[in-house]
């Protein structure tokens, strides 16, 4: 187990690995079985595939120690996908009659799971994320779920705040941390029961895994969501966990380059009389800046933006020669998109979210800022 006074890039190189053994890898590769060996009574950690496996246990350590440095009453549990783990969440805590509160600015996978959450008479509040709105439709609820920075318009709320409410309420917290990853934000530290995230992203940062993970302190919650996962058996593959795990070393010099080019890229597009609606939430003027530069130690590498229309954003992306037109972010690939082509999302026909890579700062904002030149024609 990694040192909780070290700091945050040995962690990330350290977290998970074994003890030592002479001769052997330091990552152990990753382990393919269905089955274990298994005579007499069932004990031990591993005796089937959809349960345990090695590799995992390694990953989801590893995370642990991210999430929440030092601590020995943390449980990890990594799933197929982030949507796999926030449902693993939401469908494990919650029963016919209860109420649960979701962003109405969140993934847009969300509208989905509420549907999904009434038929099994849930009731589904909603609630923005700015302005700590949940407040005002806490009353009665039996899980918040929080989503902040949030997917895509990057609005923050006080999820301490929020926590300490809720709990006075009687209500469970969940909080999706894809955007900021555990270097960026702890919600465990800031009174989160639940801190969940889609690995896809930039946990892993190649584009190259679907992952998911759920981290808990509360053990009776944390063993209904592994019940959960072995149910509708929303497992990671060995492969997968393995690659998320690798990837982990190199979390902190990927998350510090995108970030620092991201609030680069931020300022250079203020500077632009076409693009509106700019929000990164380190700039000082940004709306959430003074939320974030509370509880996050990093920003992010995401930006949003609006330009005047969509004939126009689809110009700016066909322009771009370092930013590939994909749905994803977080990536070392720099990655853009004009959201409302999904029809998910309540956004302009303009807006583009892009996601910062780990290119060379001044060669990722000059093509940046070229592809906006040519896109006005």
């Amino acid at each position: 187990m990694s040192d909780a006074s070290q700091g945050e890039g040995t962690r990330a190189v350290r977290a998970g690995l074994p003890e030592p053994v002479k001769n052997e890898p330091t990552l152990p590769g990753p382990v393919f079985a269905a089955h274990f060996h298994l005579p007499g009574e069932v004990s031990g950690p591993y005796a089937y595939g959809r349960d345990e496996n090695p590799t995992w246990t390694h990953l989801e350590r590893a995370i642990g120690e991210l999430e929440a440095p030092g601590a020995q009453d943390v449980e990890t549990l990594v799933f197929a996908s982030g949507v796999a783990a926030i449902s693993a969440v939401l469908f494990s805590q919650l029963r016919a009659g209860d109420a649960v509160v979701l962003p109405s600015d969140g993934y847009q996978v969300l509208p989905l799971v509420r549907a999904q959450l009434e038929t099994y008479g849930i009731e589904v509040r909603t609630a923005p994320t700015a302005g700590d709105a949940q407040l005002d439709v806490l009353d009665g609820a039996k899980l918040l779920l929080i989503e902040s920075p949030c997917n895509p318009g990057l609005d923050v709320c006080d999820i301490r705040r929020l926590a300490e409410a809720a709990h006075a309420r009687g209500a469970l917290v969940a909080v999706d941390n894809t955007l900021a990853t555990p270097l960026g934000q702890r919600p465990l530290a800031l009174g989160a029961d639940f801190s969940m995230a889609s690995g896809t992203k930039q946990l892993t940062g190649h584009g190259d895994v679907l992952l998911g993970y759920v981290a808990g302190r509360n053990a009776e919650a944390m063993a209904a969501v592994r019940r959960w996962r072995k149910i509708v058996g929303a497992i990671s593959g060995p492969m997968e966990a393995w690659l998320a795990h690798r990837s982990l070393a190199t979390l902190q010099l990927r998350v510090d380059r995108q970030n620092a080019t991201a609030l680069l890229l931020a300022e250079a597009l203020r500077e632009r009389p076409e693009v509106t609606g700019l929000r990164h939430p380190g700039l000082p003027d940004d709306p959430a800046h003074k939320i974030a530069s509370q509880q996050m130690r990093r920003y992010g590498s995401v930006i949003s933006f609006t330009l005047p229309s969509r004939a126009r954003a689809e110009r700016f992306l066909e322009s771009l020669r370092l930013v590939d037109d994909a749905t994803s972010f977080g990536g070392v690939r720099s990655t853009a998109e004009r959201r409302r082509r999904w029809g998910g999302d309540d956004v302009p026909e303009g807006f583009i979210r892009l996601s910062v890579g780990a290119e060379d700062p001044e060669d990722l904002v000059a093509d940046v800022l070229r592809a906006l030149d040519e896109s006005d024609r």
